[in-house]
């Protein structure tokens, strides 16, 4: 009794508190693998409004401030709000095109309030949908959960061979020597890290590479310093600093249908993380999580934030560190609020040269893909369906990666979807599995029997189709 007790008593690892050194350099590590996401889109959206270098510069600090109060909602959460997973989020690059667009349509002085008073009642739509949209949860089985995630992995290469080269392709050193053979010492780095460190040192290897490949980056030129020279030390987001928001019905429905592409996102992530972490997602978590999403994304505007979702880098954080404690995650929640908080702060992580955080996203986001592939091991594909499946999900998932233009002739509105490889990805593989998996069995179930008299065959599980020769027709497929 005595022993079975103590088994009870013991924390899940996703529960688990750790020393506080190692808290505070494992959030480090989340915070630096998300750094980049999390300011770019201000970078983008900001001068689309009409925003000089200043006020893009609070844009980025507002999003980082505003990631970290979403990041501590998903990690610590209240009441029914939050997953309790190592759950990251921050600023959603779904919401990027349609708010440049929103952003050319206003006048400079109405975008940016146009924008926030869309995503705040986009976040509210995406609230009062989280019981149903959870429920969504029996449709993702391994067969399309690890779709999925080896989907999100692929969709993520390309952001680290982009910041490999140098992150602009409009600079006269993209793809350059110099930034290339940063991001592939940094790889090599990494990985040398990897293997010959041992306990905690190899969980912050990806941040050992990182202030490695930083400090090398600082004689051969590409780590910049003038950051640190205009940054103030004290800045808080004012509230509503670019003024009250504003409501347009065009812009609130264009954000509405991004909210939709990042619960989609968020639930897939989540399934992702928690079989990861050995937690699976249940439909409560995905429900705590997707209000915790939305929550974070209304709260947002109040402070000069943008719609909030999860960030699948740091999945990959976790897969290849095996640090599962979502304290750690929420340390580094609490290290986004200071860098919003003090400019300064947020410089120093931003002297990471984009070609050495390639060089590591290149191993994050591998670390993702990978885990998609070991959750297809566990989803039947010598099944005929299954594989087709996966085929088709991922060949359409791919495509606005292998050609981005792909869908350009179709209506803009779309194209907030399908720009997505993991969202189109997500719904094929939905959708496919419906019909092969639920809706065939069912009429199987349902139809009148054909076999002949007493054929016992007839009756059979549908497990058991796979007992059957490699051309007979199976009585089903696996669910």
């Amino acid at each position: 009794m005595t022993g079975q007790k103590s088994e009870g008593d013991r924390k899940h690892p996703v529960d688990e508190t750790l020393p506080p050194l190692k808290m505070i350099t494992s959030g480090l590590q989340h915070v630096a693998a998300m750094y980049a996401g999390v300011v770019a889109p201000p970078m983008i959206v900001g001068p689309a409004c009409g925003l000089g270098a200043t006020e893009t510069a609070f844009l980025m600090g507002a999003s980082l401030f505003t990631a970290g109060i979403a990041t501590l909602l998903q990690t610590l959460g209240f009441w029914k709000v939050g997953a309790r997973l190592p759950f990251v989020n921050g600023v959603s690059f779904a919401g990027v095109t349609p708010m440049v667009a929103i952003g050319k349509a206003q006048s400079p002085g109405h975008a940016l309030p146009v924008i926030f008073g869309a995503v705040i009642v986009a976040g509210v739509l995406g609230f009062l949908l989280a019981p149903y949209f959870s429920k969504l949860v029996r449709f993702f089985p391994p067969v399309v959960t690890g779709t999925v995630i080896t989907l999100i992995g692929v969709s993520l290469l390309p952001v680290a061979f982009n910041w490999s080269q140098g992150g602009n392709p409009q600079a006269p050193d993209f793809g350059s020597l110099t930034n290339i053979g940063m991001a592939a010492l940094t790889f090599v780095i990494v990985l040398v890290l990897r293997r010959v460190l041992r306990g905690f040192l190899q969980q912050i290897a990806i941040l050992l590479g990182l202030v490695a490949g930083t400090l090398i980056a600082i004689p051969v030129g590409i780590t910049h310093f003038s950051a640190l020279g205009k940054a103030s030390l004290i800045g808080f987001p004012t509230p509503f600093h670019f003024g009250a928001p504003q409501f347009d019905i065009a812009a609130i429905v264009s954000m509405c249908i991004v909210m939709l592409v990042c619960m989609t996102e968020s639930t897939a992530d989540m399934l992702a993380l928690g079989k990861i972490v050995g937690r699976p997602a249940d439909e409560r978590t995905i429900e705590g999580g997707l209000r915790a999403d939305t929550l974070g994304t209304a709260l947002s505007p109040l402070f000069n934030g943008f719609a909030n979702s999860a960030f699948a880098q740091n999945i990959g954080l976790v897969a290849m560190t095996k640090v599962r404690s979502r304290y750690v995650v929420a340390t580094g929640g609490l290290i986004l609020i200071v860098l919003g908080l003090c400019p300064v702060a947020a410089s120093v992580i931003s002297l990471v040269p984009l070609p050495v955080l390639g060089g590591a996203g290149i191993v994050l986001f591998g670390s993702v893909a990978a885990s998609g592939i070991q959750t297809l091991a566990s989803a039947a594909m010598e099944k005929d369906d299954n594989a087709l499946i996966v085929a088709a999900a991922v060949g359409i998932g791919l495509i606005p990666i292998a050609a981005p233009d792909f869908y350009h002739a179709l209506p803009k509105n779309l194209l907030v979807v399908l720009d997505s490889g993991i969202s189109t990805g997500c719904l094929v593989a939905i959708v496919l599995n419906l019909a092969f998996n639920h809706f065939r069995n069912r009429d199987a179930e349902t139809a009148p029997d054909t076999g002949a008299p007493g054929d016992p065959e007839a009756a059979q599980p549908p497990r058991l189709a796979t007992d059957g020769g490699a051309g007979e027709p199976a009585a089903a497929p696996a669910h």
